[in-house]
């Protein structure tokens, strides 16, 4: 996997109130972390989002540039985390990692299928990927690109597990090899769920639609006996008294 050059920031001071300036300006608060101590940086977002796009997943391996400073060599970081708006779907915040060389790291990598599955291709049946991304031990100059993982031979039914795949020399997959990477469903199952679906939204509203219930015999006598005035309990208390 090539690496590619970020731009950091120092930046003075934390807090919302500095952090929606920073994005007034154009640039978004981040941390670089680099196992001890956090520093407070800023990065410009555009240069982010150019350098994840189209590679889905996969833990992005990034050279360091301090903006004004010369270093004293390359420092290598890895995105751990891009915090987005909900709403807006702008890039909020960045965390940033600082790795070395010649120590292995923890990444996330994206998981590809190839092929046409044999269930699909001469049963009908639907390819379903479960698994999109592996969790992964390796050095940093290391991390690959994808893992491919070949559903050819998936006929309805069958399950392609971690523990088929293959990754790289040197990469070492953290999953539990018994985890479903993809599987093929039988052809009929969209089907079945589209028709399922109404019917049962029908049942849970079918009681909104009945006519009122007509009461048994028994109900309407006591229904009556309800309707009936009481003889008011004063009164029956003053009827006593002259007694």
């Amino acid at each position: 996997m090539g690496m590619q050059q970020l731009t950091i920031k120092r930046r003075e001071g934390t807090g919302k109130a500095l952090a929606k300036r920073l994005r007034r300006a154009g640039a978004v608060p981040a941390i670089l972390y680099d196992g001890v101590k956090a520093e407070a940086v800023t990065v410009d977002p555009k240069a982010v989002l150019r350098m994840i796009h189209g590679h889905e997943g996969t833990t992005q391996l990034l050279t360091l540039k301090f903006d004004g400073e010369s270093g004293n060599g390359a420092r290598l970081a890895i995105i751990r985390e891009l915090q987005f708006d909900p709403v807006t779907e702008l890039l909020l915040h960045v965390d940033l990692q600082e790795v070395s060389v010649d120590r292995a790291i923890t990444v996330q990598v994206t998981v590809r299928a190839v092929g046409e599955a044999a269930g699909v291709r001469e049963q009908k049946g639907i390819l379903n990927l479960v698994l999109h991304e592996l969790t992964m031990s390796c050095l940093p100059t290391a991390i690959p690109e994808r893992i491919e993982a070949d559903v050819s031979a998936l006929m309805i039914g069958d399950v392609l597990t971690v523990a088929e795949l293959r990754a790289p020399e040197g990469v070492r997959i953290l999953n539990d090899p018994g985890q479903a990477v993809a599987t093929v469903a039988p052809p009929m199952a969209e089907e079945v769920a589209a028709v399922v679906a109404p019917t049962a939204a029908a049942a849970v509203t079918e009681p909104e639609v009945l006519t009122e219930r007509k009461p048994k015999e028994g109900e309407e006598a006591a229904a009556d006996e309800g309707k009936r005035p009481k003889r008011p309990e004063r009164a029956e208390k003053s009827e006593k008294s002259d007694k």
